[in-house]
């Protein structure tokens, strides 16, 4: 049986998954206590699943020893009331492997695989690797298509060819490009168990109104009922809602991830919110660092004006 089929029926996997922050104190340290304040807030939200260990985790900056430390005090947290999908992307195949075998371990319920991102892959060699790795793993895993981290896409012949494995149950897609995501949601007529999750966030309703299953977006880690409400209004075809929830998510965008340096301003500025917001640390993982005092002070302020303090006193309540 399908891990995804513990607590109910989940393939396809839908709804709003937030890609979780990962709380630090110190260099290569968790925020536990931040770490748990932080999953219950957005399981608060009403969120249909958490993704840990994404690019908003910073998982390439972390240990190998931290990033196993993060998964399984995460996971203990979690305690299976959502699905739970871990990424396992590295530059070797052993080592991703043995991070699929421990996420089984700690209760991962499917694992998220981008593109090996150091040396650059022909889309033939590509299918290749993902074939020998879906012999190994140990769960349902979906790809994670980040062309602007990784040098490479997942073609969409290449997924296509891939649809033959039953254990490759979806896609992230965070290329921003709506006519290849059109393409990916044609698929899932092939395969009605198959997923297909926009990651961009200010695209969200755009892709559920196309026919995505759903959204991996980061700022849910911070106010997720908004995104949880975009979902349901795009997925019902209330436009008004769309309309009126739309605006709200691209103002959080413009006045909270602009604030930051680009192209990593995302990631400043919704981990310096979530410290000014009380639920985890701001800190960074190395080489990324906290935002300056001033620009800090323009984060505090744009969160009243979008009036983020009150929404999450509203959601944890």
């Amino acid at each position: 049986m399908s891990p995804f089929t513990m607590h109910q029926p989940l393939l396809p996997l839908k709804g709003i998954i937030p890609p979780l922050i990962t709380p630090l104190s110190d260099r290569d340290r968790i925020d536990g206590e931040g770490l748990r304040r932080l999953i219950e807030h957005v399981l608060a939200g009403g969120i249909h699943g958490l993704f840990l260990l994404g690019t908003s985790g910073e998982a390439p900056s972390l240990s190998h020893e931290l990033q196993r430390e993060f998964l399984k005090l995460a996971c203990e947290i979690i305690d299976h009331r959502v699905v739970v999908l871990a990424g396992i992307t590295d530059t070797a195949m052993t080592e991703t492997l043995d991070f699929a075998e421990f996420a089984l371990d700690v209760g991962v319920d499917g694992l998220v695989l981008a593109a090996p991102y150091y040396f650059p892959m022909h889309q033939l060699d590509l299918e290749r690797y993902i074939r020998e790795l879906a012999q190994e793993l140990p769960l349902p895993f979906l790809l994670y298509n980040m062309p602007s981290h990784t040098k490479v896409d997942f073609g969409i012949d290449t997924v296509m060819a891939l649809l033959d494995l039953t254990n490759f149950v979806g896609v992230k897609d965070s290329s921003g490009n709506m006519h290849y995501f059109n393409k990916l949601i044609q698929l899932t007529h092939e395969r009605p168990d198959f997923s297909v999750l926009i990651g961009p966030e200010e695209l969200l309703a755009e892709a559920v109104l196309m026919g995505a299953n759903g959204g991996i977006s980061g700022g849910a880690n911070l106010v997720p009922n908004l995104y949880v409400d975009l979902y349901d209004a795009a997925l019902t075809g209330d436009l008004r809602d769309v309309q009126r929830l739309q605006q709200q998510l691209m103002r959080l965008s413009r006045l909270l991830y602009e604030v930051g340096t680009p192209p990593t301003g995302y990631l400043t500025g919704i981990k310096t919110a979530l410290e000014l917001a009380g639920l985890c640390s701001g800190r960074l993982a190395e080489p990324l660092y906290a935002m300056p005092k001033e620009r800090r002070q323009k984060i505090q302020q744009h969160m009243q004006d979008l009036g983020i303090f009150e929404m999450i006193v509203s959601s944890n309540n």
